[in-house]
């Protein structure tokens, strides 16, 4: 039986074969540009029927209009920032993300981060290789015990406080977005009250929007009533970068534990937030990784499952 031609779609993002493979078994013709930038996805978009996307790029109302057949938008992972989805949704383009995908891998690294900061993990050993041998300036603190603050419970956030409980923490939640489905293990905050007051490691699972921009600044650190310290495995422009800086400095945050940061990549920086970096990266009670903590093998396959199964079943 002769294959059914469902039309091009653009592959804009790192995808694992089951994805591609998925869409050339249901009839497509995947146009895999991985490495795109805006200005030629202007001239590849217009004939295609679809378009796979990460981070690279922006599906603004321009780029959208461009392509007067998109008919659908596949999100690799979390973050539907990049997609103007309202607009697309009021031009009869679907809009689908992975986010179940690699919430796992994002959890992991969470754990990974805080682990390395409260025992002097990294620190440590960048002074081994060095040739000290530092034991009670690198005296480490235990989780057992402990309160966090997880703000934002979706997938990401649902996954970190399962990894947890094994570490007998008092885990508290807020997520504005979803007061009724908590699990009971976790306490649910109706607001930040109980966490200003109570919690020892703050950790950010939130969506970028804009009640989410720099949601840790200035006044929420002087609202917690403990130095603690922050994870943020989110969007980088959810931490203020300067305030966090001075918090650091002030000794009111212990540490912290950032994948994402406020200007990304290094090279993009401006010249105040490279300084900013630099003070901060050289800190030992700080862990920075290269927005990785959802990059795992692992996610990638399923991330390009969950989304081609939503694709060919049209649920989002």
């Amino acid at each position: 039986m002769q294959k059914k031609d469902l039309g091009k779609v653009l592959i804009a993002a790192s995808v694992h074969r089951i994805l591609t493979e998925g869409l050339a078994d249901a009839g497509y013709e995947c146009i895999i540009e991985e490495k795109i930038t805006q200005q030629k996805a202007f001239d590849l978009i217009r004939d295609c029927v679809a378009v796979v996307t990460s981070t690279r790029l922006q599906l603004d109302k321009r780029l959208i209009d461009a392509a007067s057949e998109l008919r659908w938008i596949g999100r690799m992972g979390s973050g539907m920032e990049v997609i103007d989805v309202s607009y697309a949704e009021n031009k009869g383009i679907t809009c689908f993300s992975s986010p179940e995908g690699n919430s796992n891998a994002v959890a992991e690294h969470a754990l990974g981060m805080l682990l390395g900061v409260t025992k002097h993990i990294a620190w440590s050993n960048l002074e081994v290789k060095q040739g000290l041998w530092l034991r009670d300036q690198n005296r480490g603190m235990e989780l057992e015990g402990k309160t966090i603050g997880i703000i934002g419970f979706g997938h990401t956030g649902r996954a970190f406080a399962r990894k947890l409980q094994g570490f007998d923490m008092k885990i508290m939640v807020f997520d504005k977005y979803c007061q009724d489905d908590i699990p009971s293990q976790f306490i649910n905050c109706g607001d930040l009250t109980p966490i200003f007051e109570q919690a020892d490691i703050i950790s950010f699972h939130v969506p970028m929007q804009e009640d989410t921009i720099h949601y840790l600044n200035e006044n929420f650190i002087t609202k917690m009533t403990k130095g603690f310290i922050v994870i943020n495995t989110s969007r980088g422009i959810v931490v203020d970068t300067k305030a966090l800086w001075e918090g650091l400095e002030s000794g009111k945050i212990k540490g912290a534990c950032l994948d994402v940061l406020e200007e990304e990549p290094i090279e993009k920086m401006s010249g105040d937030m490279r300084q900013l970096l630099r003070q901060i990266s050289d800190l030992p009670n700080v862990i920075i990784t290269p927005h990785i903590a959802g990059y795992s093998v692992e996610a990638l396959y399923k991330m390009s499952k969950i989304l081609l199964y939503k694709i060919l079943t049209l649920k989002k």
